[in-house]
């Protein structure tokens, strides 16, 4: 199984007519994605690789029945973007945008947490679930393994290397969700874990974090409660101090957010903290008992 996404999600694209929105609109056409619709105000009736174009999302939403949207909308459009989204009844909205406002990003999670809508983002390399449906600029051909392992992840590059890693292990997934390195993002790790636990599909999960803030030991705290096995693996264990590194989330302040203190929080927890990304398949296979 899969979580916020499957096989039936209908999908829209906001943006659908710009460089990065058509483009990665044929890439999801391709990979198999029910990509219902393009939004681009005052480009209506045009098509993009075969799918029909919008003028405004309520339009898309009383002709192709989607649920859910993800935007490719510059910075200082993703907020009007988020909210016509979210108003037309849309319950998954995935923002790759990045450099949003802060005050507009907290505006979006107010308005989605009031009408019970799933963001992820901003700044997030998407959500896939792998043979099923994929909303995000990752690499098609990275993302071909269905299998039981769930992925949540802060880092999207990072993500790509250890799922590349899990599918050559022969280890597939259930659904590689990206929460977004900004500020303010929708989705949390413990969100995502408690939809994991909840999953039969899901058997194992690996949680990918970073250095900066406090979402990992947040998430350990779940993670103590969870009948199913963690593996995580932290970036910026080599970051030098003092440094600004990464994304806007991943700023260590005042001594807190470090490598260590994660390591050690999720290691108390329960889960076993990978060294290297290739050393993940290995803990999870170990985790379920395999060899």
């Amino acid at each position: 199984m899969a979580v916020i996404i499957d096989e039936n999600t209908r999908v829209i694209v906001q943006g659908a007519t710009g460089k990065q929105g058509s483009f990665h609109l044929g890439q999801m056409v391709a990979y198999g994605s029910k990509v219902v619709g393009g939004i681009s105000p005052g480009k209506g009736g045009q098509e993009v690789e075969g799918v029909p174009v919008f003028d405004t999302v309520a339009e898309a939403v009383e002709k192709v029945r989607p649920d859910a949207s993800i935007i490719f909308i510059p910075s200082q459009g993703v907020k009007d973007a988020a909210f016509e989204a979210i108003d037309a009844g849309i319950k998954t909205v995935v923002i790759i945008t990045e450099h949003v406002p802060v005050h507009d990003e907290m505006a979006i999670m107010a308005l989605a947490k009031e009408r019970g809508t799933i963001v992820l983002g901003p700044n997030t390399f998407g959500i896939v679930s792998p043979g099923k449906c994929k909303m995000g600029i990752m690499p098609n051909a990275v993302f071909n393994t269905p299998g039981n392992v769930g992925v949540v992840a802060r880092s999207g590059t990072l993500s790509y290397e250890i799922v590349f890693n899990l599918s050559n292990a022969g280890v597939g997934q259930s659904t590689v969700v990206g929460l977004g390195g900004d500020r303010v993002v929708g989705l949390s790790f413990v969100d995502v874990l408690k939809m994991f636990e909840a999953d039969p599909g899901t058997e194992a999960v690996v949680l990918v974090g970073e250095i900066g803030g406090n979402a990992e030991e947040v998430a350990s705290q779940y993670i103590k409660e969870m009948t199913k096995p963690v593996v995580a693996f932290l970036a910026g264990k080599s970051a030098p101090p003092g440094k600004r590194m990464g994304h806007a989330g991943a700023i260590i302040e005042r001594g807190k957010g470090t490598f260590a203190s994660k390591a050690e929080a999720l290691t108390a927890a329960g889960a076993k903290v990978a060294g290297l990304p290739w050393q993940v398949p290995q803990l999870i296979q170990e985790s379920l008992g395999r060899k």
